[in-house]
């Protein structure tokens, strides 16, 4: 969320960052007019409230004179005056609701770092690491590889829910639970919290966070209650502090949480149907900071590097792309996407986005500390996977596939898979 008078302050600004993202910036003039408005509301109201006051001790005056006549003229007007200042408040509330209304669908502020362009072929690889594997033999898509071993079942997936489920069975199962296990061990030997959040949250959460109102036909709500399946940890994890003022933030918090995720998956019509890349429920480790303004550039790479890290054990080849302004999303100043290799598809595909959102869902949530003068300030918060588990797995099912259909299990998650070293069936 915005301030409204930085806004207004700088017009100039506010319109040439947003309309970088190629977001309608007349809605930035409307807000100017009904603030303008308002303050003319509010201004008009506290001279009515003074008047009142003024008038009451006249006839208070008066009275004690013995001037009862010219009391009750007065008492007259009196009771004019009082009417019209319970309208002006009126006029002012629906002023100030509809501010409220287009602040919360005003996208962040770009990082002078973003740059311009209008979709993904403007993202700019900042970074590539490791070695593209390659096969003598007929590469295989994770579809193929998990459902010829048995253990995936799109088609009871479908039976049980739908399209867009899934269910794992037997190694597969094993390796999404190890996976899960050893990235929580890393990140918590990096120092981050784990958090076990409620799958469920209400409004006010996702308010915070910036997936409402704008983005409620991605949600899954539950019907009748002010409760919806989250879409992410990041949203009860950045919550956990909403309308606090945090003592100290020389130590930044930073949480980390496995959850399954869920999404309606509005708008991808037609996109990655087949296999698990965009499923309606799926698991995820996530990653959040909550920290001091001056720390919030350091944050956003300490993140990247975490992310990195559990690719690089797991011996994945993988590029970062630093989001133009046309891709990046809703909530974030500044974004890096992680993509992983997949063979079959013969290209990079995202496993992790990280993004440092600034101030912008702590204004929404309410999340302040106290800086070094004693004053609250609003804090930064970031987000990132650390990774999406099924798209780790999607990856090392591709990457690590043997000419037998079987499939090797990275150096790492033997320990995970109780000493392990392949999947066959």
């Amino acid at each position: 969320m915005h301030d409204i008078n930085f806004l207004c302050e700088n017009l100039d600004y506010a319109k040439n960052n947003l309309g970088k993202r190629k977001f309608d910036t007349a809605i930035i003039d409307e807000l100017v007019a009904l603030n303008g408005q308002r303050k003319k509301s509010i201004t008009l109201v506290e001279e009515k409230r003074a008047q009142l006051n003024k008038i009451s001790k006249e006839v208070g005056m008066l009275k004690k004179a013995g001037k009862n006549d010219e009391a009750q003229k007065i008492i007259e007007e009196l009771g004019k005056l009082k009417a019209e200042i319970p309208q002006l408040e009126t006029e002012l509330e629906a002023a100030q609701a509809k501010i409220d209304e287009y602040l919360v669908v005003i996208p962040n502020f770009i990082s002078e770092q973003v740059p311009v362009g209008n979709d993904e072929e403007s993202n700019q690889e900042i970074f590539r690491t490791g070695e593209i594997p390659h096969f003598d033999f007929q590469v295989r898509d994770h579809v193929d590889l998990g459902e010829s071993l048995g253990m995936l079942s799109f088609d009871q997936g479908a039976k049980l829910s739908g399209s867009r489920f899934v269910v794992y069975k037997k190694d597969l199962a094993r390796m999404e639970r190890a996976l899960i296990n050893f990235m929580l061990d890393q990140h918590m030997q990096n120092g981050y919290e784990e958090i076990l959040p409620p799958y469920i949250v209400h409004e006010r959460s996702l308010m915070g966070t910036g997936q409402l109102p704008k983005f409620k036909e991605d949600l899954f709500k539950i019907e009748g209650q002010d409760w919806y399946l989250i879409p992410t940890a990041e949203v009860p994890l950045t919550n956990l502090h909403r309308e606090e003022i945090l003592d100290d933030l020389s130590k930044p918090l930073r949480f980390v949480a496995y959850t399954p995720c869920f999404r309606s998956e509005a708008g991808s019509y037609g996109k990655d149907t087949r296999g698990l890349i965009r499923l309606h429920q799926f698991n995820k480790v996530e990653l959040v900071n909550i920290v001091s303004a001056d720390y919030s550039e350091r944050a956003h790479e300490e993140m990247i590097n975490r992310a990195r890290s559990i690719l690089e054990q797991l011996k994945l080849p993988y590029r970062g792309m630093l989001l133009c302004s046309g891709d990046i999303g809703f909530g974030a100043r500044k974004c890096v996407d992680l993509e992983v290799w997949l063979p079959s598809q013969n290209r990079y595909r995202e496993i992790s986005s990280i993004s440092n959102c600034g101030d912008f869902q702590s204004r929404r949530a309410s999340i302040r500390y106290r800086g070094e003068n004693g004053k609250p300030q609003y804090a930064h918060t970031l987000n990132g996977s650390g990774l999406a588990v099924g798209r780790t797995l999607v990856a090392i099912l591709e990457n690590y596939q043997q000419a037998d259909g079987t499939v090797a299990i990275p150096e790492v998650l033997i320990p995970y898979m109780g000493g392990q070293e392949r999947i066959s069936l």
